[in-house]
């Protein structure tokens, strides 16, 4: 199986219960940001760019979890900023996973995961995921970080983390720069280390960037398309995480709906909205930021030209999510993949 049985039972039963209610909208994965402060200044980022006035300020541990229980998303992922520097990691994880009994995803750039390892931070479990970014080989991950011994620390702590046992995973943030050749030669790699899955997903051209920048990092729709065709023939058979549904949409083969109000992110100053990428406002609580967004308008299909080159997974995969719920026959092809039958 690609995911522990855990997990998919447990999302599996959080979906149908919702359907039960007859609720049309509701989380999957809380995108949560105790802290925006990091330890590396990446040139993809956008969030210390926006956040920059804010750095010095955190989420409690208490905080964190009354948002877990405010709304009620079976994962979450702990993100930032780098949540290794977030000096109750180990508590907030524990605490999630354990009494809380959710799914945690870390997502970190693994400068610190070696020592947090040796040090007994986390153990392992069914429930918890090391999720190591790297963008591509040593030379461009590292020039990407402004950086030099960054590929090679994260790969490290990577290595470590498999070793005691955790449950590790990979994103890999496709930018105008990353070949298919560098990509492939990545994931080969990963998976000799024993890495469970693979997340590749193209990058969101973040509004804090000038025109210029855009253009030099960022691929369009049509570019994105075509770049995943080729990796998806290179890639055949590999541990990747991209939901088949998700990648027939890479791949320019179908439309698929936004569905980023699955993926709410909460951070120091609320929850952020409309979605992960955008920020047109923080609000209070997460029923707050449902009924006060404009979904309609967000998406391919919506009229905000922001959308129009998005094809991020934290909009995309629920949306794949959903629709498998709703067609058999995706639901099936989904399950099979779970499996690992294709």
């Amino acid at each position: 199986m690609r995911f522990p049985f855990s997990l998919t039972a447990s999302m599996t039963r959080h979906i149908l219960t919702q359907g039960i209610k007859g609720v049309k909208k509701y989380p999957l994965v809380l995108m949560l940001e105790p802290l925006f402060k990091c330890n590396l200044h990446c040139a993809g980022c956008g969030r210390i760019r926006e956040y920059a006035d804010h750095m010095t300020e955190m989420l409690s541990v208490e905080e964190c979890l009354d948002s877990m229980n405010e709304c009620g998303a079976p994962i979450v992922s702990i993100c930032g900023g780098e949540p290794l520097i977030y000096p109750e990691i180990g508590e907030l994880v524990r605490r999630t996973v354990f009494e809380q009994k959710r799914h945690v995803y870390l997502c970190t750039n693994g400068l610190m995961l070696k020592k947090h390892i040796e040090d007994g931070t986390f153990r392992p479990t069914s429930r918890f995921f090391i999720n190591v970014h790297l963008d591509g080989m040593e030379k461009n991950h590292d020039a990407s970080t402004s950086r030099t011994g960054v590929w090679s620390a994260a790969v490290e702590g990577l290595k470590a983390a498999v070793e005691a046992g955790f449950q590790v995973c990979t994103n890999t943030t496709l930018y105008r720069e990353s070949s298919v050749d560098e990509i492939t030669e990545l994931c080969t790699m990963l998976e000799s280390l024993g890495v469970c899955s693979m997340m590749l997903a193209p990058a969101y051209s973040y509004e804090t960037f000038d025109a210029e920048s855009q253009e030099s990092l960022f691929l369009v729709r049509e570019e994105t398309q075509a770049r995943f065709r080729e990796l998806e023939k290179r890639l055949k058979g590999k541990r990747l995480a991209t939901t088949p549904l998700y990648m027939d949409f890479l791949t320019g083969r179908r439309q698929l709906p936004c569905a980023a109000w699955a993926n709410p992110t909460r951070n120091v100053c609320g929850w952020k909205g409309p979605c992960y990428l955008l920020t047109d406002a923080h609000y209070a609580s997460y029923r707050e930021l449902l009924e006060k967004t404009d979904w309609e308008t967000l998406g391919p299909t919506g009229s905000d030209p922001r959308c129009a080159n998005c094809m991020m997974h934290c909009g995309f995969e629920p949306g794949a999510v959903l629709v498998s719920t709703k067609n058999p026959i995706q639901g099936l092809r989904t399950m099979l993949w779970q499996l690992g039958i294709f």
